[in-house]
């Protein structure tokens, strides 16, 4: 891979992780179309960081959010007794509750079916199907105009379930959470803001796990092209996020459909 098509790769990361039309189809699409031939370890290893990218883009939007959680469910771990509390008071600790509970079903998930979910990156024409799937998704938010609840424990472990099976390329896994959260009636900004939060610990988690390995194997292809995919994919994030919390506001989701089911359509016809 060279350092041009890893800037490209990780464009294609950054703007399609936060938008809902799956980024890891379009990885898969776009290595197919490229004719690019990657080493497994490789390929696990420039995926798992143009991600991280996406996460130091998060970061940047959200920090002052993020700040906020691990300050206020640090000094809730240190006083125990008072936990419950602390809960029903303290929004950022409920939101903290919240998306460790969204990792329960994730990590379960990816536990028991690993093997055959990385497989999966090698079949282009079920990353089509899958997209079409996605785009059945964005157009079922129709049903639901002007949802205005708040999230519940429940609502956060279907949500998880939803980020659970956007681990199948061609599941968008930011359309999936938003989706599904709007469809238990989450407000719209609550909605994307979770999806955008709960995905820091598993990323970063997945991030110092590949980190491991990779520092004792290291990489054929080098450190520039991986570096470089993940600068593109933190800047090109930074202006997904954005322009997705604006779309999601005014409740434009089935837009993203025309263009997944478009994609998806072309992927089976020619792959």
């Amino acid at each position: 891979m060279s350092w041009w098509e890893a800037a490209l790769l990780g464009l294609v990361q950054g703007l399609t992780e936060f938008l809902p039309v799956s980024s890891s189809g379009h990885l898969v699409l776009g290595k197919h179309l490229l004719g690019l031939t990657i080493a497994e370890e490789d390929a696990l290893a420039f995926d798992i960081f143009v991600h991280f990218g996406t996460v130091l883009s998060i970061l940047t939007v959200y920090w002052s959010e993020v700040f906020r959680i691990v300050r206020e469910c640090a000094l809730a771990a240190i006083r125990p007794g008072a936990f419950v509390e602390t809960y029903r008071s303290s929004d950022a600790v409920r939101l903290g509750v919240f998306i460790l509970i969204t990792l329960i079903p994730t990590g379960i998930v990816y536990l028991v079916f690993r093997e055959p979910l990385e497989a999966a990156f090698d079949n282009p024409k079920l990353v089509s199907g899958m997209l079409l799937v996605t785009g059945l998704l964005l157009l079922l938010t129709l049903l639901r105009r002007h949802p205005t609840g708040k999230l519940t424990p429940l609502k956060a472990f279907v949500i998880g379930l939803a980020q659970s099976s956007a681990m199948i390329p061609g599941i968008s896994r930011s359309g999936a959470t938003i989706c599904t959260a709007l469809y238990q009636n989450v407000k719209p900004e609550r909605a994307a803001d979770f999806s955008f939060l709960m995905l820091l610990p598993v990323v970063i988690g997945a991030t110092l796990v590949k980190s491991v390995g990779i520092g004792s194997t290291g990489l054929v292809m080098g450190w520039l092209p991986v570096l470089t995919g993940t600068l593109t994919a933190y800047v090109s994030g930074v202006v997904a996020i954005k322009l997705m919390l604006a779309s999601v506001r005014r409740g434009k989701l089935q837009y993203f459909a025309i263009y997944v089911f478009l994609i998806g359509i072309a992927g089976l016809v020619f792959f």
